[in-house]
């Protein structure tokens, strides 16, 4: 009898990763369209001055959603050494499998059709990839901390911005950590067009269902049979 390829489900995310990551998604968004309005404002309400806060309304939004990624951030990391499933620390590292890497740059470079093992929940470049978003996203926090601190002198803002106060110093006070934070926003845009790229491109190519994979949970992956 001729062999056929059936698909078959399987787990690949688990419940608490899909949360965060489209908690992540949602919270990037809209930081970055409050942020860049907060860089360059480039409309105003009409009407009296004094009846417009635009500005004020847009920074109050751009704080509790910067707020809220700290805390999606920190649940990551916890997931990141303490979930029961497989995407944990040692996934990120991926890419050490020196010739599982060249495999993927040669897969996509087009030069083999052969894609590279899938040992990690993670391929080796999506491991990089991914671990720069964590870096990105920890500078993204501590920067954005430390220009929220200068704003509040009592609470836990202020106790936090203490701590962080050498780091502002060291990075050129809060002018220089404004244009990194900007700088790193940039970073999150180019991430992100990168990322839908990839994810729709491994979804035509393998056919696996890997964007829908984010809300089900499940790859669909081929057996012999």
């Amino acid at each position: 009898m001729e062999k056929t390829d059936i698909r078959f489900p399987i787990k690949e995310w688990s419940v608490a990763i899909r949360i965060n990551h489209w908690c992540m998604v949602l919270f990037i968004l809209i930081l970055i369209i409050t942020g860049i309005y907060i860089a360059m404002p480039f409309t105003v309400l009409h009407g009296e001055t004094v009846n417009k806060f635009l500005m004020g309304n847009n920074r109050f939004v751009h704080i509790l959603f910067g707020v809220g990624l700290v805390f999606i951030f920190i649940w990551r990391m916890y997931l990141m050494f303490f979930s029961r499933f497989h995407a944990d620390w040692k996934d990120f590292f991926a890419f050490t499998d020196v010739k599982n890497t060249i495999q993927q740059l040669k897969f996509y470079m087009l030069v083999t059709e052969k894609p590279p093992e899938h040992k990690f929940l993670y391929g080796p470049f999506q491991s990089l990839a991914y671990g720069g978003l964590m870096v990105m996203l920890f500078a993204m926090c501590l920067t954005g901390v430390i220009l929220m601190g200068p704003a509040y002198h009592a609470g836990i803002t202020a106790f936090v911005y203490k701590l962080v106060k050498p780091i502002e110093t060291l990075l050129g006070g809060l002018a220089g950590v404004r244009v990194i934070h900007h700088i790193l926003t940039w970073c999150f845009i180019l991430f992100g067009v990168v990322h839908l790229y990839m994810a729709f491109w491994y979804d035509c190519v393998f056919q696996e269902g890997t964007v829908s994979s984010m809300i089900a949970g499940k790859l669909f992956k081929k057996k012999k049979h």
